[in-house]
């Protein structure tokens, strides 16, 4: 059994509503063991057998079928995970400036979002690995910085997701 991190994109967001209660039954239907949920922004970590690609597979049409929208998740295993956290260079929180980890499914369009993102002016990313890349915002400011209205655009809504890093390490923590 491996232990896999979870992370789903856009729920409890812009009108896709869904309770983690009903999400761990739907997901504890699935070849998954040891189901849980952390926070309401749709993080899962779990216990299968099956590959990284099958789990991904299985749970984007788990929630198609069962809460009905276009589902895409990333998924890392949970020692991935900690390897990201302890790659990060940024604090989790200052007095200022929040840490942000976006994830990608498609090693390409992170390549995209790493060159284009470092054009921008004010902009500071780090490569964490080939799934990973962070960033800080100014508190309060996250979704007004150059790099969060690049990655929201919705070319990359299918392949990527981003979570703060006090989120990473709950994971991390969760999927020990």
């Amino acid at each position: 059994m491996k232990g896999y991190a979870v992370f789903l994109r856009g729920v409890n967001v812009g009108g896709i509503n869904i309770k983690m209660a009903d999400l761990r039954k739907a997901l504890g239907k699935l070849p998954f063991e040891d189901v849980s949920t952390l926070l309401a922004s749709g993080n899962v970590v779990l216990k299968t057998s099956a590959s990284a690609a099958k789990v991904k597979r299985l749970v984007e049409e788990c929630l198609r079928t069962k809460f009905g929208y276009d589902a895409w998740v990333v998924v890392l295993t949970g020692s991935r995970v900690a390897e990201l956290v302890e790659a990060c260079p940024y604090p989790p929180d200052s007095d200022d400036q929040h840490a942000y980890v976006t994830l990608s499914s498609d090693h390409a369009v992170l390549d995209e979002l790493f060159r284009l993102g470092s054009d921008l002016e004010g902009t500071q990313l780090t490569r964490l690995g080939p799934e990973a890349l962070a960033w800080q915002a100014a508190v309060g400011q996250t979704l007004d910085t150059a790099f969060s209205k690049l990655s929201s655009k919705p070319k990359y809504k299918s392949t990527t997701t981003t979570r703060n890093l006090r989120t990473l390490m709950k994971v991390r923590d969760a999927a020990k």
